[in-house]
């Protein structure tokens, strides 16, 4: 989903992580399964594809696909996936802060840097395709930090406040951190973010059919989001109220849902990273949450992008797919 590499955060926390160990080594010691054999995998998606991180045990955001302000984790589940099929040709074109509008266009991101289009990593041969997208199109993140509350409880009625456009951005300056986003986004009995959900649809399954059009022989993969929003808040872990944490669960299965009618629409199979992560949301444990709140992660140790998954929900990710393409060969 939608983030903003903050270089600050990063120098800062370098000194810190710089020599943990790796995770990458670990993540790949078990070696290729026995899922059935790609020649070329390209992976299209968004942050929670790239599972973005700021500083880890490998050290800053992988650059080896991508620039480095795309923030891609040394072991995204793509490049878990990778490793675990045993593909000889693969290439990562996912970035934090992507939309649909990426895969045909240059991406200019945060530091200066800019993602090529992401279709451009495909070709006729492509046979293997995956993708994560559609929370940004919808602005679903910006939409999630604009629910953050400085106490449990709302403090004055948001409906008071100005509507924003969506998609939103990251840090939204329209509204201030008093509860009450459900009653915003739904003034005058229209759910607006629902709204932009149902409107992204059409966008999806546009990239679903141009990525058949450019590789014809590829199998696209709709890897969908992971359970990371509780049905109930944690405030003050997550600084939101329990009716908002509610608004934003109910609208992320929306999300989930019209994710999963973009690929029957678009000729895509659905692999759903969702149901196997319930139980793993941001407000469990350090050691059992597949998504970080505030972005500092001990499992692995990494400074991540808050509200993202961290390297334990990567791997859960990557067991999706691989699983999947087992079952389904």
């Amino acid at each position: 989903m939608r983030t903003r590499l903050a270089a600050a955060a990063v120098l800062a926390a370098s000194v810190a992580l710089v020599n943990l160990p790796s995770s990458q080594a670990q993540a790949g010691a078990s070696g290729p399964s026995s899922a059935p054999r790609y020649q070329e995998y390209v992976a299209l998606g968004d942050s929670w594809s790239a599972d973005v991180v700021f500083l880890n045990g490998d050290g800053l955001p992988d650059t080896t696909y991508a620039p480095i302000d795309c923030a891609q984790s040394h072991t995204n589940y793509p490049k878990l996936v990778a490793a675990q099929i045993g593909v000889p040709t693969f290439r990562d074109a996912t970035c934090g802060s992507a939309t649909t509008d990426h895969f045909a266009h240059p991406q200019s991101l945060p530091l200066g840097g800019t993602n090529p289009p992401q279709y451009d990593r495909l070709t006729p041969t492509t046979d293997l395709v995956t993708v994560g997208i559609g929370g940004n199109d919808a602005g679903f993140a910006g939409a999630a930090l604009a629910c953050i509350s400085l106490l449990p409880i709302a403090t004055i009625p948001m409906d008071l406040l100005p509507l924003p456009d969506l998609p939103l951005p990251l840090i939204s300056t329209s509204t201030l951190p008093v509860g009450g986003c459900k009653e915003y986004f739904t003034s005058g009995g229209v759910d607006r973010l629902a709204l932009a959900i149902e409107q992204s649809e059409d966008k999806l399954v546009t990239a679903f059919q141009e990525i058949h059009r450019l590789s014809p022989e590829a199998r696209i993969l709709a890897v969908n989001y992971l359970a990371a929003i509780p049905r109930k808040g944690c405030w003050p872990l997550v600084p939101i109220t329990n009716s908002d944490m509610r608004y934003l669960y109910d609208t992320f299965a929306q999300l989930n849902a019209m994710v999963a009618r973009a690929a029957r629409r678009g000729g895509a199979e659905l692999v759903d990273t969702y149901s196997p992560t319930v139980g793993h949301d941001i407000c469990k444990g350090p050691r059992v949450r597949y998504a970080e709140a505030l972005g500092p992660s001990i499992n692995d140790p990494a400074i991540g992008v808050p509200a993202h998954p961290n390297a334990a929900g990567a791997r859960a990710q990557a067991q999706a797919v691989t699983r999947y393409l087992r079952r389904h060969p």
